[in-house]
């Protein structure tokens, strides 16, 4: 049983799902701002958990949906690199929704996904 289970709540799941969003989208800010180029290498891990005074899960996951949304690609136990920027924030009234951008960034996969399985089905029947 998970720990928000066992506490009857999923606050903490949710404050754990938050908190990798929240270091994705400050790295996608500073590759926006420049800070981070392409080419760059991201810090360690160890160096992120430390920056973001957060959990190596956490800064893993933020990672993952970084290279999910195909900015940064790397290996385990090697470096890795900025290999495209993010496009502009999703902004409304100047604040930014980094969930859309999320989301829309998951979207985007499903898709991707989608169009590949379809792409093979007709391939197959035409075979």
């Amino acid at each position: 049983m998970r720990r928000t289970e066992k506490a009857g709540s999923s606050t903490l799941a949710r404050s754990a799902q938050a908190r990798y969003l929240q270091v994705a989208d400050d790295l996608m800010s500073q590759m926006v701002s420049g800070t981070l180029k392409v080419g760059d290498a991201l810090p360690s891990t160890s160096a992120l958990t430390r920056q973001y005074q957060a959990s190596a899960t956490v800064v893993r996951s933020a990672i993952r949906e970084l290279s999910s949304a195909g900015l940064v690609e790397g290996q385990p136990g090697k470096a890795v690199y900025v290999i495209a920027l993010p496009h502009e924030p999703a902004t409304r009234d100047g604040r930014e929704y980094p969930e859309i951008r999320t989301a829309l960034t998951k979207l985007t996969r499903v898709v991707e996904d989608l169009a590949e399985r379809v792409a093979r089905l007709e391939a197959k029947d035409k075979a």
